[in-house]
């Protein structure tokens, strides 16, 4: 490094780090992939978060208390909160569900099985993500084997302890449409008990908070990426030289109309499935989530600018898409089932976005770091942290279900106030 100049109050290093590295400077260091989690703004630094700076504001006189004390003939206890819930179809013991996770390396096989199978034990929904099939194949080479989607599957399904809670949740993207993705996992027979108590749904991926317009990016060596360049393109942002590609997938095209016209035939082609729409943070969410629900999507997934596990341009991570709260604030409240996920980790943070309309929260992120510490129980356990804090939040403000929260329970800030008037 040149001794020459300096920049005080420039991100000096920032500049020669891409000028020693080029294209490969737009994202993390190559270094970290396959065993960081990325995401936007470090938690209580993004001063757009409008979650993290909401307040949950219990009133005085609760008239719902009053109900409930009636009810049981004593004073109601936090204990008294019932969390199980309808998350897009499904009977859910928690208004929580597994976000999708996708083909990056992070997921494959071992921690992706473990969060299936402790999903199922849970009794909440799973979703699994684009690109696990074009990547690794629907079936392992070897007869006995299965592929990280098939494993996740069965994982999920010999776990639950019943056939009515849950349910896993097929995504599909524009590659994992041309290798018939969907059309396999619902002829294959590890589906068939999940297809017979109606617990399957696919998920058309319109986008996600990570890379909010651009489909998902993965790093690949270069002879995996040469058995895959059929059906994706190459970048090789890293350099000539180097042993690694960015493999590029297609976020897909939508109007509109294509939305519509795409969960209809998702509807007629695949009538025992239910129809999941996952959305990225795009400035038009509440139109796009309208338009879904009335095409006859049984849930959308609204996926926060916070959210994400994969590979993404670290100007995306920051700066592009809205965040979690903006966008529920947005859609407002419905009787449809929307979903959000979006640095969901404690009580606290789903209990505003169930407040502000969500009918459950997804875990990602944070589903994989509790698995990785603990591939036996680190999900359950986790899953029961935050189902007590939500218990305890949901009684301070005198109610007693988790759909029972609404938008008068949390305290927005002032200039979020006067946005949602005047916008």
């Amino acid at each position: 490094m040149s001794a020459v100049l300096s920049a005080a109050g420039f991100p000096e290093e920032q500049v020669r780090h891409r000028a020693r590295a080029g294209a490969a400077a737009a994202f993390p260091a190559l270094e970290s992939y396959g065993s960081s989690l990325l995401g936007a703004v470090p938690a209580g630094q993004d001063p757009y978060d409008l979650l993290e700076r909401a307040r949950i504001v219990p009133p005085v006189f609760m008239p719902e208390r009053l109900k409930k004390l009636i009810d049981l003939a004593r004073e109601p206890l936090y204990t008294d909160v019932e969390l199980d819930t309808r998350v897009g179809g499904f009977a859910s013991r928690l208004p929580l569900y597994v976000s999708a996770f996708g083909s990056t390396q992070v997921a494959s096989h071992d921690l992706g099985e473990a969060a299936g199978r402790q999903a199922g034990q849970l009794g909440i929904p799973m979703v699994i993500g684009e690109n696990v099939v074009p990547v690794n194949g629907f079936r392992a080479a070897a007869d006995s084997g299965v592929s990280p989607l098939l494993g996740r599957i069965a994982a999920y399904t010999a776990a639950a302890d019943d056939d009515e809670h849950g349910g896993v949740v097929v995504q599909q993207s524009t590659e994992d449409a041309d290798a018939e993705v969907w059309n396999l996992v619902y002829s294959d027979p590890v589906s068939e008990p999940l297809l017979a108590t109606g617990r399957l749904a696919f998920e058309l991926k319109v986008g996600q908070g990570a890379k909010p317009g651009l489909g998902g990016l993965t790093v690949l060596g270069r002879e995996a990426g040469d058995r895959v360049a059929e059906q994706y393109a190459m970048d090789p942002v890293f350099g000539a030289d180097s042993e690694s590609v960015l493999r590029i997938s297609s976020p897909g095209t939508f109007t509109e109309e294509i939305l519509r016209q795409q969960i209809r035939l998702m509807r007629n082609n695949f009538p025992r499935v239910k129809v999941w729409v996952k959305l990225h943070p795009g400035r038009d969410i509440a139109q796009a989530a309208a338009t879904a629900w009335a095409a006859g999507a049984d849930s959308v997934t609204v996926d926060g600018a916070e959210g994400g596990t994969a590979w993404a341009p670290t100007a995306f991570l920051g700066q592009v898409g809205l965040p979690l709260g903006e966008c529920l604030t947005r859609i407002g409240r419905t009787d449809h089932c929307l979903l959000a996920s979006g640095r969901i980790w404690e009580g606290s943070r789903a209990a505003k976005a169930l407040a502000l309309g969500a009918r459950a929260v997804g875990l990602g992120r944070a589903a994989l770091l509790a698995v990785d510490e603990d591939a036996e129980a680190g999900l359950v356990r986790l899953a029961e942290s935050i189902a007590l804090e939500l218990r305890l939040l949901i009684s301070s403000v005198g109610k007693y279900h988790a759909n029972a929260l609404e938008a008068d329970d949390v305290l927005l800030p002032n200039d979020a106030v006067t946005a949602s008037i005047t916008g």
